[in-house]
């Protein structure tokens, strides 16, 4: 009796195994559904790290008590091979060659300085300094009421310096370069506060493009944020407020899914209208590695993090949102070198993303 009851036990629990798996490929899968017609669904992967540790927490218990069975987690590993390498990359370290470019994109958050004791961006200029990027993309950046501050830190390193942003109260998006800007052009879509843009930087050997972008906020607001962050870590303990905290931030996630899709297809036209062209496309997508705006921009692009770096590099420092937000890719003669993200300055809600590409540029030569 004993025995049948083991045996039944490892077998339901088996079934929620491969149950895991399933439900794991599916919403590692989601960012294929179009938001516009399913705009709840296609919001499923940020749920694929809990579906992730919890399989490898199936894989540890079948080790420890019928390790034949590990075969399911295991398997469950292969099937989503795709989808854990866009969220959790792994590659072999390479060294980056001397005349490769770096490329730095990082939402500053209006230069609020939210860590800095005065409440003013020095820090955080101070830090771009240090970097010394061949080339800088910011988001959340109106560089007006910072703008002797700005010139005093980053002006001789960095003389090329262009801005475009919505109307008063809207998005500003900043290239500041060590090449000269010859132009630069808004990408025209719906939105109330974000924008997308494209400059062209004239490097010795050819005209790169760079698309700055700053996609649709997830429209959470601080309370929203810290909801979501105790959802996340079990903290509700009332089912009823779980379940209306839950509604409430899947339909606000969903409206602002929505919203991004456009804006996606239209960076993604404008990228298509333009192939041929070297490009570095980076930003605040407010999407994750599965998501249908990065999958939609990346299209015959290669995502350098995925590419070259290594772990899941969480860009967003607040409220629980365990995923990589901000992204850089590249035009496929570019190559990329040791993507990362810094999670070292917390002076604003994002972390910087950082890469070196090399290619046909090659402008430090």
């Amino acid at each position: 009796m004993i025995r049948q009851l083991k045996t039944f036990t490892l077998r339901l629990i088996a079934g929620a195994n491969v149950v895991t798996v399933v439900l794991m490929l599916m919403v590692g899968c989601s960012g294929r559904l179009n938001p516009d017609t399913h705009p709840m669904l296609s919001n499923a992967n940020l749920f694929f790290p809990v579906f992730m540790i919890v399989n490898f927490a199936f894989l540890v218990f079948w080790l420890l008590f019928k390790w034949r069975w590990v075969l399911i987690p295991l398997a469950g590993y292969v099937v989503c091979y795709v989808p854990m390498r866009q969220y959790t990359p792994f590659n072999i370290c390479r060294d980056t060659p001397r005349d490769a470019m770096k490329i730095l994109s990082y939402n500053v958050h209006g230069f609020s300085g939210l860590n800095s004791t005065d409440g003013t961006p020095r820090r955080l200029l101070s830090y771009i300094a240090v970097q010394d990027a061949d080339i800088v993309c910011l988001q959340e950046a109106h560089l007006s009421p910072y703008q002797a501050m700005v010139d005093s830190i980053l002006g001789e390193l960095y003389p090329h310096q262009e801005t475009v942003r919505l109307a008063e109260g809207g998005d500003c998006v900043a290239v500041l370069s060590k090449y000269p800007i010859l132009r630069k052009e808004r990408i025209e879509y719906p939105s109330r506060g974000n924008l997308s843009a494209a400059f062209y930087l004239k490097l010795p050997t050819d005209t790169l493009l760079v698309i700055n972008n700053h996609l649709e906020t997830t429209g959470l607001s601080p309370e929203d944020r810290s909801q979501f962050k105790s959802l996340v870590k079990g903290e509700l303990r009332d089912k009823q407020v779980v379940e209306e905290t839950s509604k409430l931030l899947i339909y606000k996630l969903a409206e602002a899914t929505a919203k991004r899709a456009p804006q996606a297809r239209a960076v993604a036209d404008y990228i298509k209208a333009h192939q041929g062209k070297p490009m570095i496309v980076c930003g605040d997508f407010n999407d994750g590695p599965q998501s249908y705006s990065l999958r939609t921009v990346a299209e015959g692009l290669t995502d350098c993090y995925v590419a070259s770096a290594n772990g899941p590099g969480i860009s967003y420092n607040r409220n629980g949102f365990f995923v990589r937000i901000d992204h850089i890719l590249c035009s496929d003669d570019l190559e990329p070198y040791n993507c990362r993200v810094d999670r070292k300055i917390k002076d604003s809600d994002h972390y910087p993303i950082i890469c070196w590409v090399k290619g046909v540029l090659n402008p430090k030569k």
